[in-house]
C-alpha cells in the first residue's frame, strides 16, 4: 500500500467502531465481503446498495463509513453469527459507536426518545453508559426528597411546558443556581411547603383523599387488633350502645344497617382471615364499632401511625 492511499488516522471513537465490526465480522465466520453485500442487496429493509468495496472498507476501517452502511453491515453479521445475534440490540450498540465518532461521549449516549422506547439498557447483568447517567443524576441519590412531594395532585403544566420553564431559568440564572434550587425544593423547602400541597397547590378532593387514607389505616389497624383480642368486636359493640355521646344521626344509621339480617352475618364472621371476603358495607360496620375517631393530626407524607389519631370504643391495652 503506497503512502497515497493508506487509510487516515483513526480517532478513538472510530477505532472503537472498526474494533466492534472486526469482531462481529470474526464472529459471523469471517464470511466475504462480497457475501456480505450480495446479503445487504437481497433485504427488504436495506438502508444502502454497499459493494463489497464499501464493507470492506468500513470493516477495515479505511474511512469512516455512513450510518446506513454500518446498519446494514451489522444486520446482516448479526444474522450470520452462531447463534444468532438479536438484530434490534446490536443496531442500537452500533449506532452509538457510530454516532460517538462525530458527536464525541454525548453522542454515544441514547437520546431522550431512545430511552422511553428502548429502555437503559443492562438487562445483561452489564452497566450501560445510561445506567450510570442516571444513577448520578437521579436526585434520590443525592438528597433525602420531602415524603409530600409524593402526593398525588393534579399538575399545573404540562411536562413540555416544565422543560421549556426549566430551560428559560438555565439560561436566565445559569445551571448551577437552577440546579441548586431544585434540590434545595425537593428536600422540602418549596412554595406551599406549610400547607403540605407542592408548590401552593391545593387539591379539592384533598379531604376525600384524606378521608379515604384514614378508613384504610383504620381498617388495616382493627385486623391488627382483631388478630390478637377475639372478642374485640362484642365488647366494641356493647361500648357502642352505651355511648351516649354518640351522635344520634350515626346512631340511627347504625341501627338501619343492624336491621339487614345479611349484613349482619357478614359483619359476625369478620376477621383478619375474612376480611377480604365480606362486603365494604360490612367494613363500614365494623369500623363504626371498633373505632369512636379517626381523626388527622399530621400533614401528608408522615406515615399513617404519627399521621392519624385513632380514639377506640375499647382502649387498646399495653399487654395486647
Amino acid at each position: 500500500m503506497t503512502a497515497s492511499s493508506a487509510p487516515p488516522p483513526a480517532t478513538d471513537h472510530h477505532h472503537e467502531l472498526v474494533e466492534a465490526l472486526q469482531e462481529l465480522h470474526r464472529a459471523a465466520g469471517k464470511v466475504s465481503f462480497r457475501k456480505v453485500s450480495t446479503l445487504i442487496r437481497g433485504r427488504d429493509d436495506q438502508l444502502s446498495d454497499a459493494s463489497h468495496e464499501t464493507v470492506r472498507s468500513a470493516v477495515n476501517g479505511l474511512r469512516v463509513p455512513r450510518w446506513e452502511t454500518v446498519h446494514d453491515i451489522v444486520v446482516v453479521l448479526a444474522g450470520l453469527c452462531s447463534p444468532p445475534r438479536d438484530e434490534e440490540t446490536e443496531r442500537a450498540r452500533f449506532l452509538s459507536l457510530w454516532r460517538a465518532i462525530s458527536e464525541g461521549e454525548s453522542g454515544a449516549l441514547k437520546s431522550f426518545q431512545e430511552l422511553v422506547n428502548g429502555g437503559w439498557g443492562g438487562e445483561d447483568g452489564k452497566w450501560t453508559p445510561e445506567l450510570v447517567m442516571g444513577a448520578m443524576i437521579n436526585p434520590f441519590n443525592a438528597i433525602e426528597i420531602h415524603p409530600s412531594l409524593a402526593v398525588p395532585h393534579e399538575t399545573l403544566v404540562s411536562e413540555d411546558d416544565w422543560v421549556r420553564l426549566m430551560l428559560r431559568q438555565i439560561e436566565e440564572q445559569g445551571a448551577e443556581h437552577t440546579l441548586r434550587v431544585l434540590l434545595h425544593m425537593l428536600k422540602g423547602d418549596y412554595v406551599g411547603a406549610a400547607e403540605g400541597s407542592p408548590f401552593g397547590y391545593s387539591n379539592p378532593d384533598r379531604e376525600a383523599m384524606e378521608a379515604h387514607a384514614a378508613f384504610q389505616y383504620g381498617c388495616q389497624e382493627i385486623q391488627r387488633r382483631l388478630s390478637r383480642e377475639p372478642n374485640l368486636l362484642a365488647e366494641s359493640i356493647r361500648a357502642m350502645r352505651a355511648d351516649e355521646t354518640m351522635d344520634r344521626d350515626d346512631r340511627a344509621e347504625m341501627l338501619e344497617n343492624e336491621s339487614d339480617p345479611s349484613l349482619m352475618r357478614e359483619v359476625m364472621i369478620v376477621t383478619p382471615d375474612t376480611w377480604d371476603e365480606v362486603s365494604e358495607e360490612a367494613h363500614h360496620m365494623v369500623f363504626g364499632y371498633l373505632i369512636k375517631q379517626i381523626s388527622p393530626v399530621g400533614p401528608f407524607g408522615l406515615p399513617d401511625a404519627e399521621r392519624f389519631r385513632i380514639i377506640w370504643r375499647v382502649p387498646e391495652s399495653p399487654a395486647a
